[in-house]
């Protein structure tokens, strides 16, 4: 018999053109002094100032000083920001790491507290955060309708996840035709990182029918439309189905949290800084390879079969086709990883909490072999 809590407060209010029906949204929620928390590439397409202008006096500030892989001091001064402004409301306007630094720092506004306190665990995140509208401008995180952000301390060089059910964003805007602007680079790995997490949500260990639903559908998507999007950047039906895939494999993976591929991904990006949707990729194919024949095997066939696979083993290859033909890395070699001494430090650092969260237990020695293989 099965047991299960399904959970999504995030209004979800998705369509092309969408983003010019904001000033109405903030009129509807009484909101009326906020902060455009947005990416710089926002702010140089001209994108930000207009969303400003637009707003009718309700945003009085703009903060863009976020790395791609923010920091705890991106938070902090994005936190002063807020506090300086007397802002009552945010709206993060970007891709995943935007939407991270714009979470923790509407929560961290209302502290005396520095980020790092709550990323290294010495204090618990608890009270009260201001209502942030999330609006992504890429098909990847899903971050929009999730609780997790992911930081970098750089003072401990720790890149670490921090969740919080104060982190969800009271209303998801998506509109895909933010995503045009996004770089054929940019569009690889987001999609494959929405891949990660529909396949992750499907195997993970806290799966359940309710996520395995979104799971499925999102990881069908990706692989009908996301070469499409790559090599056709205009096509906005492509963009919208990559859109539609992102937000439905956050609705998944949410609530199941990611597994293995995720956990090393981190190495990848902190040590030989591969950008995160294709460090995820990079080990996703042999992931499910290894799942496809542990306690998962039947529940992994079936699925790979409902995509149109013969089985698991071709859905698994035809993830490292699409790598290939969207130029991202595919070898030990290609990531930089060079050495022995290189190779131990990586699986090292790939055992972060959602590695356990896989089907298959993973030693030391098995993603040492895993790893040698590629």
């Amino acid at each position: 018999m099965e047991n299960f809590l399904y959970k999504q407060p995030v209004p979800i209010d998705f369509g092309a053109g969408k983003v010019k029906q904001l000033p109405e949204i903030l009129k509807k929620m009484n909101l009326n002094r906020g902060i455009l928390i947005s990416a710089p590439s926002m702010v140089r397409l001209g994108i930000a100032e207009e969303i400003k202008e637009q707003s009718e006096g309700r945003i009085v500030a703009i903060f863009s000083d976020i790395r791609p892989n923010p920091t705890v001091k991106n938070t902090d001064n994005c936190a002063q920001m807020i506090r300086e402004h007397n802002c009552e409301f945010a709206i993060a306007l970007g891709g995943g790491s935007i939407m991270d630094c714009a979470k923790v720092a509407c929560f961290v506004a209302g502290t005396e507290h520095k980020t790092a306190d709550y990323l290294s665990k010495k204090l618990p995140v608890t009270g009260t955060s201001i209502p942030l509208i999330a609006i992504p401008t890429t098909s990847g995180t899903a971050s929009e309708i999730t609780t997790v952000s992911v930081l970098t301390d750089e003072d401990r060089d720790v890149k670490a996840p921090l969740g919080s059910d104060i982190f969800y964003p009271v209303y998801a805007l998506v509109d895909p035709e933010l995503t045009l602007s996004c770089p054929p680079h940019v569009t690889a790995a987001s999609g494959l990182d929405v891949l990660a997490h529909s396949l992750e949500a499907f195997y993970g260990k806290k799966h359940q029918p309710l996520t395995d639903l979104p799971a499925e559908r999102a990881a069908s998507l990706v692989f009908k439309h996301l070469l499409t999007a790559y090599h056709e950047p205009d096509n906005i039906e492509a963009r919208a189905k990559m859109s539609e895939a992102s937000v439905t494999a956050g609705m998944a993976f949410n609530l199941t949290q990611t597994a293995a591929a995720h956990a090393c991904s981190y190495p990848l990006t902190q040590e030989f800084h591969i950008p995160h949707g294709e460090a995820c990729a990079f080990t996703l194919p042999s992931f499910w390879k290894i799942n496809s024949k542990g306690p998962e095997a039947e529940r992994l066939e079936a699925f790979s079969q409902r995509l149109g696979f013969e089985n698991a083993e071709e859905l698994a290859n035809q993830i490292d086709a699409m790598k290939k033909e969207m130029g991202l890395r595919m070898t030990l070699h290609d990531v930089g990883v060079g050495t022995e001494d290189d190779l131990d430090r990586l699986v090292e650092g790939s055992f972060s909490p959602n590695m356990y969260n896989n089907p298959v237990d993973m030693t030391k020695e098995s993603l040492k072999e895993m790893y040698k293989a590629l």
